[in-house]
């Protein structure tokens, strides 16, 4: 199936997925780790149907989404050791409906790429060794889903 919304191609793709792309999901969301970053932990929060706009969730995924974000905070927080979590939806991105950035920040991490700056190190190349490690971080994040 090939629409016009990535998202939507691998939620369709769903069991063949690899780790990095079903870290963890329920009924409305799934959790995957962002492409095109060297940043490990750089996790994207997107729900399971089709959604453009934030004021388009049902009640269901709103209730969840504060819940969701927390939880992946500390997962995070405790697998990376990092201090802080950047939350950000922009929604900007075409070929993608709506999706949540949960991204760790290192301690060593420089001034020029903290807060909304930290966007600038999406954009690259994805070699075999860090798609390696993101499907390894996927396995150890998902033990902290397992009820």
């Amino acid at each position: 199936m090939t629409t016009e919304c990535y998202t939507c191609d691998r939620e369709a793709e769903f069991d063949q997925l690899p780790p990095r792309e079903r870290i963890t999901y329920d009924n409305l969301w799934r959790v995957v780790h962002a492409t095109g970053t060297a940043l490990l932990g750089w996790l994207v929060l997107v729900p399971r149907r089709h959604v453009m706009e934030l004021a388009d969730l049902s009640n269901a995924e709103a209730t969840s989404l504060g819940t969701w974000q927390v939880r992946l905070a500390r997962a995070i927080a405790d697998e990376l050791h990092t201090p802080k979590t950047y939350l950000a939806e922009f929604g900007e991105a075409h070929g993608f409906h709506l999706h949540f950035h949960i991204i760790p920040r290192p301690r060593d991490l420089t001034d020029d790429v903290r807060g909304p700056h930290i966007f600038g190190l999406l954009g690259r190349a994805d070699d075999e060794q860090v798609i390696a490690a993101r499907d390894d971080l996927a396995m150890r994040l998902a033990a902290h889903f397992v009820t």
